[in-house]
């Protein structure tokens, strides 16, 4: 995450710099900066927020148990009806 930051700051940075060099107002290129700073901040706690969710999601998963095919639960355990076992009938 701290690359994407990086080059969100580095954007931040450079944008109005060039806008300045081409001929643009310096508000213009300061209102540029500022949206180009809002949008790298909403980027940047969307990314956090996603991360630490992926965390928590692998957290809670790590004490399931899971059979071959990848499923967890009663049958990961070997749970359920089994064919094999006879019961008499009455």
């Amino acid at each position: 995450m701290s690359d994407v930051v990086r080059w969100g700051a580095f954007s931040c940075a450079l944008v109005p710099l060039v806008l300045i060099v081409s001929g643009a107002s310096w508000i213009g290129a300061a209102g540029t900066a500022a949206g180009l700073a809002a949008v790298t901040c909403a980027c940047r706690a969307l990314l956090r927020q996603s991360e630490r969710t992926a965390a928590r999601i692998r957290v809670r998963d790590a004490g399931r148990h899971r059979d071959r095919s990848g499923r967890s639960g009663p049958t990961a355990h070997g749970g359920g009806r089994h064919s094999e076992r006879r019961t008499p009938v009455d």
